[in-house]
């Protein structure tokens, strides 16, 4: 017997609001069937064909340490930098910068609520 996972749920003080940036990151969808609305305290969003969900739930503590767990996303188009520069322009903030002179390495940022991620240089 095994298991799989279902989603990827983040915790955060805002679940709309980060649900909404989320979107624009990772190029996901609300259901439009029942969409995510200020208030709502679950706010899944859903890749293009459906094979992965993050779904962003209220809790009351504000994030205090470091993930222990956080997405390493890739550029679909463009170069690690130009992604770097439109995630900042979005709202990211920049966490640490481990590039290296030879094009490897990657840029941790952090979300509006403080979520570590990082970016890594295209396949």
């Amino acid at each position: 017997m095994t298991s799989y996972i279902s989603h990827t749920t983040v915790d955060c003080t805002d679940a709309y609001t980060l649900s909404k940036w989320w979107e624009k990151v990772l190029d996901y969808r609300e259901n439009p069937e029942d969409p995510n609305l200020p208030g709502h305290e679950e706010c899944p969003i859903f890749s293009k064909n459906g094979g992965h969900t993050v779904l962003f739930i209220e809790v009351p503590e504000k994030k205090q340490v470091k993930n222990r767990i956080h997405f390493d996303l890739r550029p679909t188009e463009g170069t690690r930098d130009e992604e770097l520069a439109r995630l900042l322009s979005l709202g990211a903030t920049e966490v640490q910068d481990l590039r290296n002179p030879d094009g490897t390495g990657w840029v941790t940022l952090a979300d509006p609520e403080g979520n570590e991620f990082c970016i890594l240089r295209k396949d």
